[in-house]
């Protein structure tokens, strides 16, 4: 009907972008049902609702989340007296637990007595000492914590290191690695193959799907140094960026108004200029490389 083409047209642009269940409305004129059908989406997953953090342990992560952009070494210890210092008396696992669902990690130099990990899946650091001077050289993607009025979600984002150009972003629910690998898919699809893509050691990164994707598509792969501040350090500057002047402004009360917020956000930010590339526009940068 001429109703389901106008839904599905509204938002098949940014399914890729957006878990595919926050597109259902439920004040739309389609059934829910309907729509599930026209997105291709199982109802009975829609349906499903997983328990939700208490109010108090969302605030708690909103605390840590801006705290670890003041302090990036902050640790569970750091962040249990800081927390104590506001009022909040916490133990340390719950601290613990708050970070890793809020994907904060502390950055502090390790003792290299052990191996940290072994994991076929970790690749070396490759742009110590390179010289970046085109587009699509080097691409960094990271995923971050999203605050919203209520609830949360997570921000993976691909910058182009050459331009400070975003070339791909996408929101999802969870910290799995299917989102952040069609972020990926998609920044390849819409602007190319980069040279080199680099990450941190996250559990998105170090899996066997996203590597051999990008070794099919010969992409160099470069992993930052566990605990090193400045390995990537450009996509971490973006998140400091959009978070102070957009996300902590504008708590989102849905998965469709964070979208929208986001996409006009990063809109305006490709056309401001940049202290880090001589007051150029990352837009410009990116769209007139050769």
């Amino acid at each position: 009907t001429d109703g389901e083409r106008l839904f599905k047209k509204k938002f098949i642009q940014i399914r890729s972008m957006i878990d595919s269940k926050l597109l259902i409305d439920r004040k739309h004129a389609l059934s829910i049902r309907k729509q599930c059908e026209v997105l291709e989406i199982n109802r009975s997953g829609f349906y499903y609702e997983p328990k939700g953090e208490p109010q108090v342990n969302l605030e708690i992560m909103e605390i840590m989340d801006k705290h670890i952009l003041e302090e990036p070494t902050a640790g569970v210890l750091t962040m249990q007296s800081m927390l104590e210092d506001r009022g909040i008396h916490i133990g340390y696992e719950r601290v613990r637990r708050l970070m890793r669902l809020a994907s904060i990690k502390p950055i502090y130099p390790r003792r290299h007595l052990t191996q940290w990990k072994k994991n076929e899946y970790i690749y070396p650091y490759l742009l110590r000492n390179l010289a970046i001077t085109e587009k699509n050289q080097v691409w960094e993607i990271d995923i971050t914590y999203i605050p919203m009025a209520k609830g949360f979600m997570y921000l993976t984002a691909i910058i182009d290191v050459y331009s400070r150009y975003i070339v791909g972003w996408g929101l999802s629910n969870s910290l799995d690695a299917d989102s952040s690998l069609r972020v990926v898919k998609d920044a390849i699809r819409d602007h190319g193959k980069p040279s080199i893509l680099n990450s941190d050691q996250g559990s998105q990164f170090t899996c066997r799907e996203y590597v051999e994707y990008l070794k099919d598509q010969h992409i160099q792969i470069s992993m930052d140094g566990k605990g090193r501040a400045l390995d990537n350090i450009y996509i971490e500057r973006f998140w400091r960026t959009i978070k102070y002047q957009h996300i902590y402004l504008n708590p989102a009360e849905s998965g469709i108004d964070l979208f929208i917020g986001i996409k006009k956000w990063i809109e305006k930010y490709h056309y401001k200029a940049h202290q880090g590339i001589d007051r150029k526009k990352p837009a410009s940068m990116y769209k007139t490389a050769a």
